[in-house]
């Protein structure tokens, strides 16, 4: 941690000195946004303005952001301890208890944006979790739980390009859900279902909820329990909540929220919550994604040619089908299906590749498979779960068939 500034002791009351004592300077990017900026922006820019010793610049930038944002508390309380600073006159009793509850939420939540301004990924660079994505997604949306972030990302012609980033809450007892009750955030890749309006629910839930698809595929495998997890607002009488407040769901505040609105499309914009997220370069997602695939298809074209013992060779010892066939049984069952077969022909299109949050050398493949042989066809959604061995081979853990 650098040295504090003299401008940072110049400031006497505790508050102040604890809320500043974890920053460093912000980059120029916070706060050099249109007019008028997002509040997340002009608080960082007041944070800057007062490790610069610029207090009346802080002022301002206070005063604008609790004008349009009233209920925004962490600004309200620093914008209250700039005014007492610049009074000159020592308050008999402190201003502000920092071993009150609310005031730590307010800290945690202090730490948490001003971490994000400090370690902002290179303006190239994209989420590991997603290492291709089709052009059927105009969007999707990654979270970093531990950083209690929200990424947005715009897929234009099979390139991603990171469009915006959101401070969001989560559970609070973390992240990692297994069980109902357990008060913690899944991680996984997920996709919205539909959009509930704020009218119709609860003030709790302000501007509306985007509810997501678990359990899905890979917690029901796992016997994660539990249900209800959204995306939603927060109350009108807040501008946001502590960085450890839900009860399992992501939230974020009202107006970012609404922002999501043109760019989720229920039932396919992909969400991915994650437990760690790297920023990796395009040329090391291309890396990553190329090896495997190669033997996606490759599967594909043995399967094309009846080679059955080499397609099952992709298959792992572990292997479970939806209906909970094991490996020996789901052999038994293809080469029964393919000996009465003359030919075969699949195609797949639509690829989507995550690696899956949570499981290391996992990764989750989705995609449209048309399957054509002399006396059947069919179309499907299928989502394949590949793992990485020892040996660096791919093979499938579980595959999900669904009839389109």
């Amino acid at each position: 941690m650098p040295r504090p500034t003299d401008a940072l002791h110049r400031l006497r009351r505790p508050f102040t000195a604890a809320i500043l004592a974890a920053a460093v300077a912000l980059p120029a990017w916070c706060w050099a946004v249109a007019d008028p900026p997002r509040p997340e922006q002009e608080l960082l820019a007041a944070i800057d303005n007062l490790r610069s010793g610029d207090s009346g610049a802080a002022l301002k930038n206070l005063e604008d952001l609790v004008k349009r944002e009233p209920n925004f508390r962490l600004a309200q309380l620093l914008y209250g301890q700039v005014l007492a600073e610049r009074s000159g006159v020592a308050p008999a009793t402190p201003l502000v208890d920092i071993s009150d509850p609310r005031v730590r939420d307010l800290l945690d939540e202090y730490r948490v944006r001003v971490a994000e301004a400090e370690k902002t990924p290179p303006p190239d660079a994209l989420p590991s979790p997603i290492l291709k994505l089709s052009a059927r997604h105009r969007y999707a949306i990654v979270a970093d739980l531990p950083r209690s972030r929200v990424y947005v990302l715009q897929n234009v012609a099979g390139t991603l390009h990171r469009i915006g980033d959101y401070y969001a809450t989560i559970a609070r007892n973390g992240f990692g859900k297994r069980n109902a009750g357990d008060l913690r955030t899944p991680v996984g890749v997920y996709r919205v279902t539909g959009f509930t309006p704020g009218g119709r629910l609860p003030p709790f839930y302000g501007a509306g909820a985007y509810p997501l698809d678990y359990p899905n595929a890979w917690d029901r495998a796992h016997g994660r329990t539990g249900s209800g997890i959204w995306l939603h607002g927060v109350p009108q009488t807040t501008y946001s909540r502590p960085p450890h407040a839900s009860e399992g769901c992501v939230v974020l505040a009202n107006s970012d929220l609404i922002a999501l609105r043109s760019m989720i499309v229920p039932g396919a914009t992909p969400v991915v919550l994650s437990d760690r997220v790297d920023w990796l370069s395009p040329a090391q997602l291309e890396l990553e994604r190329n090896a495997l695939l190669h033997d996606i298809e490759d599967w594909r074209q043995k399967w094309s040619r009846l080679d059955t013992d080499a397609y099952l060779d992709y298959y792992d010892d572990n292997f479970h089908s939806d209906d909970g066939m094991g490996k020996p049984a789901f052999a038994a069952y293809k080469r029964r299906v393919n000996q009465g077969r003359r030919r075969i022909e699949v195609r797949l299109s639509d690829i989507d590749l995550f690696s899956y949050p949570g499981e290391p050398n996992v990764v989750l493949a989705e995609f449209t498979q048309l399957y054509r042989s002399d006396n059947y066809s069919s179309t499907s959604h299928k989502e394949q779960y590949w793992r990485r061995g020892p040996d660096g081979a791919w093979k499938i853990l579980r595959e999900e068939s669904r009839d389109l």
